[in-house]
């Protein structure tokens, strides 16, 4: 999944992209409220982690402008700011959950899978399609009841089609979901990755859809 950490205190920021990158995430840093800002404009995310007390922009007016624009990825609210009265206030502004500073790193990222869950309209950790099983808390996959290991990304590639299996996704809009900024993508890494998921689940799940792109079998 595409995540955005909108944090300027860099220790914080450090220890939530290694925590989350671990679990195959794709997490950008903007470092100041104007920068979220800018990255939100391009509406490529599932999920956003947002300070409220920052620089250039304040977090409030962020999440303000980005739900009144119409963002509708989920918006977890990390913040020092514990008082009751400032948690209403983000909740009104359009977040759908509150993390008070310091957090554990684990709950944070049961935080954000619940989150991911709930805008996929799903509410177990745990995606079952046909003949695949994949819970997302334990990061067990298994085919017909056989444990499958996948490596990071192909984790995540699985969890994105699994979690729409109706839906066809194409390269670029995997890659997105996949690669945060920086991250140098080759042409045919999507294929390299289907390629090696078809290998260890079975060449007849994964269907292309010639021109377009890629879905779950049994979903036509």
């Amino acid at each position: 999944m595409r995540l955005l950490l909108v944090e300027d205190d860099t220790m914080i920021a450090e220890s939530v992209l290694e925590a989350l990158r671990s679990l195959g995430h794709a997490v950008d840093w903007a470092q100041d409220g104007r920068e979220g800002e800018l990255a939100l404009a391009n509406d490529v995310y599932d999920l956003v982690l947002l300070d409220l007390g920052l620089p250039r922009q304040d977090g409030l007016t962020v999440l303000r402008g980005y739900r009144a624009g119409g963002g509708g990825a989920a918006v977890l609210i990390l913040t020092a700011q514990d008082a009751v009265t400032d948690r209403i206030s983000g909740l009104d502004a359009g977040a759908d959950d509150y993390l008070v500073k310091p957090f554990d790193l684990n709950e944070l990222a049961a935080r954000v899978r619940a989150l991911l869950r709930r805008r996929a309209g799903q509410s177990r950790p745990i995606y079952i399609h046909g003949a695949l099983t994949l819970n997302e808390v334990t990061r067990e996959v298994t085919v017909r009841g056989a444990p499958v290991t996948l490596v990071a990304r192909e984790f995540s590639l699985l969890r994105a089609l699994i979690e729409e299996p109706g839906k066809v996704y194409g390269k670029s809009e995997l890659e997105e979901k996949l690669y945060g900024w920086n991250e140098e993508v080759e042409s045919n890494t999507i294929e390299v990755h289907i390629h090696n998921l078809r290998k260890k689940l079975g060449a007849e799940q994964i269907v292309t859809i010639r021109g377009i792109g890629y879905r779950l079998a049994g979903t036509a």
